[in-house]
């Protein structure tokens, strides 16, 4: 299959070289440590992986917070929580003054040694971003594990009594929806109010917003792709999908992408592909150079056809 090149795509629309307008969003991704082993998983993570981030380079991401004006801190994983030094790592960026996030699967919420999690997130003020690939048992199950659901909505039960998701709390609650197959999200708007609608008559739950994300052809759900035979078709449908004004808009252009090694890379998608910040910019956190890395250009690939297909993805949902 010959699949046009993203950077000849994006050339046609006056986009190449795609370079980022500055960053506001350190995303730090702590290990590929998991308690689940999902379908869709782009990292591959799971409860035998050995990739966790050490306090000495979270140490450096905090050099670089105090050295720099970036805002926010987007902490990822695996399941970010797994790591020895989470909470140390929350305590001192909350100390810094910075927004923080954090990407949960929710489930971790319920394990032994977590169960105060929710509350050490209510009194640091975090926010919480967490996957739920439907409302109902069935299909989430079938993406994440058996079990999976049941305990999803435990723990957000238990993130709404602290104040998490309610109107009027500034405990910020979203949840992310990542297609069960080789097919885009269907419009964000309409299926958060299902969503909403649902969470609210079935289980009694309430959340701020749904971010839907396209799963790209990465990791676990590559090789799904591969094994399924959808491939070709899957790209297809991307590169027949490509949008302009999602490409105008993706989230490597505010954003910079730390691994659990210090590695620098320009999104989180990237990293699992082992795409290093290139183009003469610093590729470790060691060398992070606040000007150099603001105005460098992005390194792309085929991947970047899903950030830009329909209504656009990033980690915070549709771009357009």
């Amino acid at each position: 299959m010959q699949i046009k090149s993203f950077d000849k795509t994006i050339s046609g629309n006056g986009l190449y070289p795609l370079t980022s307008g500055g960053i506001n969003t350190l995303q730090v991704n702590l290990g590929r440590l998991c308690n689940q082993v999902c379908r869709h998983c782009h990292v591959g993570a799971g409860p035998d992986r050995k990739e966790v981030m050490s306090k000495e380079t979270m140490g450096l991401c905090l050099d670089v917070l105090k050295d720099t004006g970036i805002t926010a801190v987007d902490i990822t994983g695996g399941a970010p929580e797994m790591n020895p030094n989470f909470r140390w790592l929350i305590e001192e960026c909350r100390r810094l003054e910075r927004q923080v996030m954090v990407r949960s699967n929710l489930t971790i919420l319920q394990g032994p040694g977590y169960e105060d999690m929710p509350d050490f997130f209510a009194v640091n003020k975090v926010e919480v971003i967490a996957s739920l690939p439907y409302y109902t048992e069935q299909n989430t199950d079938s993406q994440r594990g058996k079990g999976v659901f049941q305990k999803s909505i435990a723990a957000l039960k238990r993130l709404n009594a602290l104040g998490y998701g309610i109107d009027d709390s500034e405990l910020s609650l979203n949840l992310v929806f990542n297609p069960g197959g080789a097919f885009l999200p269907p419009s964000q708007k309409a299926l958060e109010a299902d969503y909403k609608r649902e969470m609210r008559k079935r289980f009694d739950v309430s959340f701020n917003s749904l971010f839907t994300i396209t799963n790209l052809p990465v990791g676990r759900f590559l090789a799904y792709l591969n094994s399924s035979g959808n491939f070709e078709r899957y790209m297809d449908r991307l590169v027949s999908s490509y949008n302009p004004s999602a490409a105008a808009n993706v989230m490597c252009k505010s954003l910079i992408s730390v691994g659990w090694d210090g590695t620098l890379y320009d999104c989180d998608f990237n990293q699992m592909l082992g795409m290093a910040v290139n183009h003469g910019a610093p590729s470790n956190i060691k060398d992070f150079d606040f000007s150099k890395l603001s105005n460098r250009q992005i390194v792309t690939g085929l991947h970047c056809y899903g950030c830009t297909a329909g209504a656009g993805s990033g980690c915070g949902g549709a771009t357009t």
